[in-house]
């Protein structure tokens, strides 16, 4: 109750002081543009433009600053394009009129004042209604004795009288006052999202753009890491192996004839390597992107981690959908990066794995009673994993205070 009544008076301040501000900004705007085009032939018209619009910048700005509390998250600020450093005053003097936001500010005080004319007046009309509705038995005695004066329920066909008059009124004041708060939000919506469209749509663009180009960027990082680690992993294991299996096959050749049984016991060598080796592999190609996960999903390639994870790990897993490709992938290999660091370092005896939906939301949580410590700053394990978790537009949050419990949640979207 106290949250719809405090967004009810947002709403309602928010429409009723937009008129003045509407009326203000279209008589200034209105009058410098036609003075600033008028004059313009003169180039007289040029520094009347440039004021014009640095005055719809401030009123742009006070209506992005109303904003956030209307729409109920933040907005975005647009970017102004200043000046070279060794420009002169004259190009100072008009670089408003080269920016493209500056226009859009310029034709949001303009036509947001008869779209604050019909907010304003809805917005009055339906708290006018409510209050002299309910309000009618405190004062209708007097209004209903008056001789000659009609009341609406005597013209609907109600009858006439001060019991009829306040039933009547009180009903229709109960009506509006239930309706008051849908009717002066969707007023203000209304007039937001003139504003939202015009003051910050293209600056919600360049951040959106902005994020995409951080997230290829994350992409390609985390790429190149996983990379370097996959040849450096097979430079240390699987083929230096290869390397020790082709110089014994040599030394099983040139025993061959010599000495048979030494040349049989080098080839069971061989033989024991040569399993090794394709352990190793295997085990490689289960970081990138195992059968299981391509051929089961998510759920069954969990539990295989788990059950291979050196420390004890209760499992817990929400949904059993399958996903794309690149989210399945990204979430597996969250899971098998974290669980392996807390297998190297963190000291736990226990590992929790969660994995659910939410939404458009897919949340993987693995948490650990180790020693704490853990962090995503850049030089650390945790860093590529949120490269990886940027570049499908996910989220990394990791809470290890000093001395554990760590808790690392990776939210994917998965719409």
């Amino acid at each position: 109750m106290r949250s719809l009544l405090k967004h009810l008076g947002t709403d309602t301040r928010y429409t009723l002081l937009g008129l003045p501000l509407a009326i203000l900004s279209f008589s200034l705007l209105t009058a410098g543009l036609s003075a600033g085009l008028g004059t313009l032939v003169v180039w007289v018209g040029l520094p009347v433009l440039a004021v014009t619009m640095l005055v719809a910048r401030g009123f742009a700005d006070v209506e992005r600053r109303w904003l956030p509390e209307i729409l109920g998250r933040p907005v975005a600020r647009p970017r102004y394009k200043k000046p070279p450093e060794t420009a002169g005053w004259a190009r100072r003097l008009v670089q408003p009129l080269a920016n493209g936001q500056s226009w859009l500010d310029l034709l949001h005080g303009i036509v947001v004042f008869p779209v604050a004319i019909v907010t304003f007046v809805v917005t009055v009309v339906w708290w006018a209604v409510t209050v002299t509705g309910l309000l009618y038995p405190l004062y209708g005695w007097i209004t209903s004795n008056i001789p000659g004066n009609t009341q609406l329920p005597e013209l609907l066909g109600f009858g006439r009288g001060y019991v009829i008059d306040s039933a009547f009124y009180l009903v229709m004041g109960a009506v509006f006052a239930i309706t008051l708060p849908g009717i002066v939000r969707g007023a203000a919506l209304l007039q937001a999202g003139l504003g939202r469209a015009l003051l910050t749509g293209v600056a919600e663009l360049h951040e959106r753009i902005d994020d995409l180009t951080e997230g290829r960027a994350a992409a390609v990082s985390a790429e190149a890491s996983a990379l370097r680690r996959l040849e450096r992993d097979i430079h240390d294991g699987p083929q230096q192996r290869l390397v020790y299996l082709a110089m014994e096959l040599s030394r099983a050749q040139r025993q061959l004839q010599k000495d048979p049984q030494a040349a049989h016991a080098t080839l069971s060598e061989a033989i024991t390597a040569t399993r090794e080796t394709l352990d190793e592999l295997r085990a490689l190609s289960r970081g990138i992107a195992p059968p299981i996960l391509s051929d089961r999903g998510l759920a069954p390639a969990l539990a295989a981690l788990a059950g291979r994870c050196t420390i004890p790990v209760e499992l817990d897993v929400q949904t059993v959908e399958r996903y794309t490709a690149v989210v399945e992938n990204s979430v597996y290999y969250v899971a098998a990066e974290t669980l392996t660091n807390i297998a190297k370092h963190s000291r736990a005896e226990l590992c929790t794995l969660s994995l659910s939906r939410t939404g458009d939301t897919l949340l993987l949580a693995i948490g650990d009673d180790g020693v704490g410590g853990a962090h995503v700053a850049k030089g650390h394990g945790l860093a590529g994993l949120a490269d990886r978790l940027r570049a499908v537009d996910g989220e990394l949050i990791v809470q290890s205070p000093v001395g554990g419990p760590t808790l690392i949640i990776a939210e994917v979207p998965c719409g």
